[in-house]
């Protein structure tokens, strides 16, 4: 407390006597509140911790929550934070029973820190006046001033009488021989209730007192007894003074008491702020529940505005100011960009209509998407729909809706969409759009775009050793730049006839740069050659980090190390594709991020999903794999150059060579590649899949209403450019005709007039299987026919046979055998092992014929052998749980090994729900759940069931396994204090996010077996009598 008698205005609220529901008042504190900085909270530490030095031993008091009276009045204390932030055990009152504690400070002494308005001050001057009435005069041992400071705290701070707002239950026990008591009281949830019991029960004792002297006496010894009771509590058990006896003592320790000994109101507050400043309670940083407040006061606020029609956005974008503190504290975003606001506000945002928006690469999209969907989210408290790689309400980089199968799987989700709700918000986003107009129609949205970028691009092409900049008013499209000024040796230029050590080193290392190669083995070639010619000064450059970077990366793969990675990350390099596994891959983005690495090389898939901006973007060749490069995809490659609040530019570089000069300035003049729709092209994945999902989800039923389905379709909107032979109707019929044939649909006929004919379908049990598991259309005979056979000898010895069933389909295709590792494997299968390939039609003698190129007379289903094949490498795998292992032995890359293992789970998790359709495959049931879960984790059976927390990867599993933590139930009572010094190298955050995990998941697994007891007991609708019973009643 300062010596100027500084005072804390606090808001002190009290909770009501019942409850009928849930709910939650905000309030929003005062700018003085607001104002306390980082030394007040220091100094509030500083005093909490002395008072705890100073607390006798305290029994826990828990107290029940209440809600908030709407509307909370508020009581002003001066002199300092006393009144914390939980209810307190009852504090000693000196003034009863005359039980003083020697040793205990009064916090006050004889000055006191309240100015003369303060509301102790006025009671005391009021309460002494009242004294020096004859009347009262002969009353001054008594406690009448009670009733008269009652009446005053109602009169002058509209005090709500405690008794209808507040309620301490307490379980009745016999008192033990330390005359304690035990009180149960739980922790209230709203952030204000932070009344303490000392003062709840103080003025509870203030109201409830009555004028009859006699009545109060009755009242004040009753009073008295109970806190007499909570002293026992708050002293050490040498300072506890027994209670009153009986009457006839109560009556001595009354007529025994004079005006010296009188207890003042001011004394009752003192005592009782005193009391509740020694309670051992846990310190809240008073400015963090200000903060929080705050925070719920601003979405109360934003959610009604929301609601309303209202122009005013609230704080920020109708979200707390709390989200921005947020991005300017983790993004370092302080302010949007001026057609972020603009998008922000538009008319068709506010009224949430569709919208569709277009900007360069680099511009500033997601930020945007990242605040519309956290309006949904916070304020409108509704769902959101993800579809990766970006996020919003619904919306995705719309140029993938003319991109293969993802395009029409995206098409068909967001037609089912806008034909089944019209209150869902879809906002689409893209960095290249050119037919927008089909779009618009399409999703029916507004369009906004803008040519905004934040580094300005500059591009130029290089031939030979001559660099030009790229030039829409030049008459050749270009114009010359600059000649590289680089010495070249015989051997360089032999090594890197491209340039590229004189256009990296330009930049690096205090700058970034991408490399984009044609290939995967292009850009590991590219990396080491850069490294080969780059001066040792490189090595010197971030050199701790750049063996930090080594040292995680042998950890993620269980002590191996790329050699490759191993040459080129010294130097600051590292390359990029997806032979990487996705560890690896995230370690390397996050060095780069960082300036640890300066110079990746890299293949397209980086330019389309990862965003890692660089100062000079090269395109290694005009080619990706064997195909010229697209505009689109140029335009992506080339966005990723400048970086945001780093670079003041950006710089494109395409090498070509003369053959390829004509196409370049072709290339870089057109205008981007419309956007078509793949919905029939994709057979299978496409019109198919959609009519079964259709039928089966029961949006349509029938062919008038599958037709006017398709009209709203982006190939509907598209069918006149795209269909040339047939019409949309033809098509449609085609489509239900072939699933009809196929056993997925059947077709009824229902004549509604000797005229009119209408043709319905629905989904048959084979039909259904598919729609559920999302098989592919393709292969779900196939897969019926395979798990058919299976049933006739199913090899449960091992897991070959099961893993066989469940290697996808989709990647057999892609795989082209080592026929030596072929046949070195086969031969080293067991006997029952090897009965499997015998079921399935592969026998050794053809693997071996293989492997020596011999010519084969007998055929053999290349499919089933390929399949085969990629189950060696599941099931090896699984046996081993080590992909480096099983890459090398393979000779795949360890990404394409840990795609195939992450498709296998998949396609094992489809054949389960295909299965759980069809009865006769009840068999195969609990083996796929089991199987799935292996495929999935891949680890060890004992550590599955600490895989499925989330945090908890294959090295912290084999930790917690260790130190004693096998099961789900472990470590949802597990200490995160005790996890954090058993488990090395884990965070006290980590610790309490796999504790709140396991908690979250066990309580999933016991609600669903209380669903299962619920619907067990429950009684069948079809009961027998249960129809004619409530008829009666009726």
């Amino acid at each position: 407390m300062d010596e100027g008698g500084s005072r804390v205005r606090r808001r002190v609220s009290l909770p009501k006597r019942k409850r009928p529901s849930l709910g939650c008042i905000f309030v929003t504190p005062t700018a003085a509140e607001l104002e306390r900085g980082d030394e007040e909270k220091k100094e509030e530490e500083m005093v909490a911790e002395n008072r705890r030095r100073k607390t006798a031993s305290v029994i826990p008091v828990e107290v029940q929550p209440r809600l908030l009276s709407d509307s909370p009045d508020c009581l002003v204390l001066g002199g300092g934070d006393t009144n914390l932030d939980l209810l307190r055990r009852m504090p000693t009152d000196r003034g009863i029973g005359d039980q003083h504690n020697d040793s205990e400070e009064d916090m006050f002494g004889d000055y006191d820190s309240f100015t003369e308005n303060s509301f102790i001050a006025q009671a005391d001057d009021l309460e002494q006046k009242y004294m020096q009435l004859p009347e009262h005069r002969k009353h001054a041992t008594d406690f009448a001033t009670e009733n008269l400071c009652s009446e005053s705290i109602k009169n002058k701070l509209s005090v709500t009488p405690i008794g209808n707002l507040t309620e301490l239950q307490t379980d009745k026990h016999p008192e033990n021989q330390s005359g304690y008591e035990d009180v149960t009281v739980e922790p209230g949830a709203d952030l204000l209730y932070d009344v303490p019991s000392s003062q709840a029960m103080y003025f509870e004792n203030l109201q409830n007192s009555s004028n009859d002297l006699g009545d109060q006496f009755m009242k004040e010894r009753d009073w008295k007894s109970s806190s007499h009771n909570t002293v026992n509590e708050e002293l050490p058990h040498n300072c506890i003074e027994q209670p009153q006896q009986n009457d006839e003592s109560s009556s001595k320790v009354r007529t025994s008491s004079d005006m010296n000994r009188r207890t003042s109101i001011k004394d009752h507050l003192k005592s009782a702020m005193t009391g509740n400043a020694k309670a051992q309670t846990p310190v809240f940083s008073r400015s963090k529940q200000l903060k929080e407040t705050l925070l719920s006061e601003e979405i109360n606020v934003a959610k009604k505005t929301i609601e309303s029609s209202s122009n005013d956005l609230g704080p920020f974008y109708s979200l707390p100011s709390k989200v921005r503190d947020l991005y300017v504290q983790l993004k370092g975003i302080e302010k949007l960009y001026e057609w972020q606001h603009t998008c922000l506000t538009l008319k068709s945002v506010q009224e949430r209509k569709n919208l569709i928006y277009s900007l360069p690469t680099s511009g500033g999209k997601t930020l945007v998407a990242e605040i519309l969907m956290l309006q949904e989210l916070l304020c409108s408290r509704k769902d959101v729909l993800m579809i990766l790689p970006y996020v919003a309400i619904v919306q995705e980089k719309l140029h993938m809706i003319g991109e293969g199968s993802r395009g029409a799987i995206l098409e068909m989700t967001l037609a089912k969409i806008l034909y089944t709700s019209k209150t869902t918000q879809i906002i689409g986003m893209s960095a290249t759009l050119n037919n927008v107009e089909d779009l618009q129609k399409f999703l029916q949205a507004e369009y906004y775009t803008s040519q905004f970028r934040p580094v300005e691009l500059k591009e130029y092409l290089k031939i030979n050793d001559t660099i030009y900049e790229i030039d829409s008013k030049a008459e050749n499209g270009m114009t010359f730049s600059r000649f590289l000024n680089y010495k070249y040796s015989d051997t360089l230029k032999k090594m890197d006839p491209d340039h590229l050590v004189a256009l990296v080193t330009e930049v690096i290392p205090n700058y970034s740069c991408l490399v984009f190669c044609p290939s995967k083995k292009n850009c590991e070639n590219v990396a080491e050659m850069i490294c080969k010619f780059l001066s040792k000064e490189y090595l010197k450059h971030k050199e701790k980090e750049k063996c930090e970077v080594i040292k995680n990366l042998k950890n993620i793969g269980n002590g191996n190390l790329c050699p490759v990675l191993k040459r080129t990350i010294p130097f600051g390099v590292a390359y990029h594709h997806s032979g990487l596994t996705s560890d690896e891959r995230k370690l390397l983005e996050e060095a780069y991020s960082t300036g640890v690495l300066c110079l990746f090389t890299c293949t397209s898939t980086l330019a389309a999903g990862v965003n890692l901006p660089a100062r000079r973007v090269i395109l290694r060749a005009p080619y990706v794999a064997m195909e010229f490069l697209k505009r689109n995809q140029y335009k992506q490659m080339i966005g990723r150059a400048g970086r945001a609040g780093i670079d003041t530019i950006g710089e494109s570089i395409l090498i070509l060579q003369e053959k390829d000069k004509q196409q370049v300035l072709e290339l870089i003049t057109r205008p981007l590649e419309n956007c078509y729709s793949h919905l029939v092209q994709e057979f299978t994945k496409g019109i198919q899949t959609l009519f079964l999902s259709l039928i089966g989800l029961k949006i349509a039923a029938n062919l008038d209403d599958i037709y006017h389905f398709m009209n709203g379709t982006f190939f509907g909107v598209q069918q006149k450019i795209l269909l040339k032979e047939k019409s949309l109707w033809e098509i449609t019929v085609e489509s239900l005709r072939y699933l009809t044939e196929k056993g997925l649909l059947q077709k009824d006929t229902i004549y509604k007039s000797e005229e009119e004919v209408q043709h319905n379908f629905h989904i048959t049990k084979l039909g259904r299987a598919s729609f559920k598991g999302t098989i592919d259309l393709a292969y779900c005979d196939i897969l019926y026919r395979d798990l058919k056979k299976g049933l006739e000898g199913l090899v449960l010895e091992n897991l070959l046979h099961l893993i066989y069933l469940t290697t996808p389909y989709d990647l057999v295709s892609q795989c082209n055998p080592d026929w030596m590792i072929y046949f070195r494997q086969f031969s080293q299968l067991s006997p029952t092992e090897q009965n499997v390939a015998v079921i399935l039609g592969v026998s050794e003698s053809f693997i071996g014929k293989k492997a020596s190129g011999q010519a084969i007379r007998k055929k053999v289903d290349k499919d089933v052998v390929n399949r085969l094949y990629l189950s060696f490498v599941l099931y090896s795998l699984l046996k081993e749980t080590n992909i480096w292992t099983v890459s090398e032995k393979f000779n795949m890359p360890r990404g394409y090994v840990q795609n195939l293992l992450s498709g296998a789970a998949s396609f094992s998790s489809c054949v389960l729900h295909f299965c759980e359709e069809l009865e006769e495959f009840w068999v195969y049931r609990a083996l796929l759940v089991e199987l799935t879960k292996k495929l999935t984790y891949c680890v060890k059976a004992e550590l599955i069931p600490l895989m499925e927390v989330t945090g908890v990867l294959e090295g912290r599993a084999k930790q917690l396994y260790s130190a004693g933590y096998k099961s789900l139930m472990h470590l949802a009572n597990a200490n995160p204090e005790v996890l954090i010094r058993t488990i090395d190298h884990l965070s006290r955050r980590q610790a309490k996010q796999i504790v709140s995990s396991a908690k979250m998941l066990l309580n999933e697994k016991a609600e669903a077996l209380q669903e299962e007891v619920e619907e067990l007991l429950r009684l069948p609708s079809d009961f027998p009598g249960a129809v004619a019973s409530s008829t009666d009643k009726a």
